[in-house]
């Protein structure tokens, strides 16, 4: 241990003359702790809630999605795919297709509708998110879609009906004939063989899933497709195959995960907690002002021990370090104190639900409680701003006894 950190500790954990400076010291430390903590709880609540909406579109949305940066669509017969496909880390690679439609049946209305092919349940469990009816795309005589439970309410179908879902599109690079409007569009129809729920009504509200070939004909494509889909294996690490396959196909594709796919509510729980952790931490800058006080007291408080340590032959570099060494001990203190009270608060919530989102049978909320995730990256960030803000508001009373012994050593 340092001379400096030695003499340090003993000046944060001894008595002082003046019992104002020990209160001081414990406002430093207690203001630190309490707003590390709300830190560590905030972004936790906000991990909690991103990994809440990740959970819910796991069923629904692929782990990977590959886009074309420019443009709708990509040619999905590259070898690219290929090479991609038989990569250690990806146990399911598939292109798809998602192309606005009309749907009619007792009523009509527009709908998402989303070609994949017939072993798309190997790679998304769509088959988990089934209301009713079963997984089921093509058989020897017709074709099937399956469709939302919203998309199902509203036209007014579901599994028990015989007649199928007539899905109108409008043919690619053809302007509407006026004289005869029916010309310009292409359709055809499928037989419901199930309806699904996933409560996010941007899907259930607007999805209805078909054959990748029938979708194909339907929106006159060839070899084209919106996007490429795939899922990792189990044990694999998906951000890394992300940055992976960022790396591999460069600025002509977009590569997402699923709280990317779900944009609006992904980048907004993104805005909301970093804005909250500015906040926060400016109420953290104004907390650990108190440190100023407290080793400017201190300092007054110390000047025959700094007059002895002058005597003993201690420079200015020396006495500085010390003083600076216990403002940032007192940072240290309450950092660590504000982590260990943080992370108890978080553990509590997720073991006990402590914070109830509703009341009662009267909670309509998908989880009861609120949901926290502790991310080690959250708390490294928290520890690495606590401590330089302890290190500036220490460094200023320091500069200034700094001054002072340098203009009574010119003396």
């Amino acid at each position: 241990m340092s001379l400096a950190l030695r003499i340090a500790s003993r000046y944060l954990f001894s008595k002082k003359s003046h019992s104002a400076i020990n209160i001081i010291s414990v406002i430093s430390v207690c203001g630190v702790a309490l707003i590390t903590a709300a830190l560590i709880c905030t972004l936790s609540v906000y991990n909690g809630f991103s990994h809440l909406i990740d959970s819910l579109l796991c069923d629904i949305q692929p782990e990977l999605k590959i886009l074309p940066s420019k443009g709708k669509t990509l040619d999905s017969t590259l070898d690219l795919w290929d090479e991609i496909a038989g990569w250690d880390e990806v146990a399911y690679i598939t292109p798809v297709i998602e192309e606005t439609a009309l749907a009619v049946y007792e009523r009509q209305m527009p709908v998402i509708v989303k070609g994949i092919p017939l072993d798309y349940n190997n790679g998304i469990a769509l088959d988990r998110t089934l209301f009713n009816g079963e997984y089921k795309l093509k058989d020897e005589i017709v074709s099937y879609t399956i469709i939302g439970i919203g998309v199902g309410a509203k036209l007014e179908a579901g599994t028990n009906f015989a007649r199928p879902i007539e899905l109108y599109a409008p043919l690619r690079n053809r302007r509407v004939n006026l004289a005869n409007p029916a010309n310009s569009f292409t359709s055809q129809r499928f037989f419901v063989s199930a309806v699904f729920y996933t409560n996010q009504t941007q899907y259930d509200d607007n999805m209805v899933y078909i054959p990748l070939d029938d979708a194909r004909a339907l929106f006159d494509y060839t070899t084209e497709a919106s996007a490429i889909e795939l899922s990792t294996r189990q044990g694999a690490a998906t951000q890394r195959v992300m940055e992976r396959l960022r790396n591999k196909l460069g600025d002509e594709y977009t590569v997402q995960n699923r709280l990317m796919q779900n944009g609006e509510s992904y980048r907004w729980i993104q805005i909301e907690k970093w804005i909250t952790f500015l906040i926060l931490a400016f109420i953290l800058l104004i907390a650990t002002f108190n440190i100023v006080g407290s080793l400017s007291m201190l300092i007054v408080d110390k000047q025959d021990d700094i007059a002895t340590l002058r005597k003993l032959g201690a420079d200015d570099k020396l006495i500085t370090r010390i003083f600076m060494t216990e403002g940032w001990l007192i940072s240290m203190l309450g950092a660590l104190s504000g982590l260990i009270i943080g992370t108890l608060l978080c553990w509590l919530q997720q073991e006990f639900g402590l914070l109830q989102l509703g009341n009662g049978e009267a909670n309509t909320f998908i989880v009861e409680a609120y949901p926290v995730r502790i991310e080690w990256s959250d708390t490294i960030i928290v520890t690495a701003i606590v401590l330089l803000l302890g290190a500036i508001t220490a460094g200023y009373p320091a500069k200034i006894l700094r001054k002072k012994l340098e203009s009574k050593g010119e003396k």
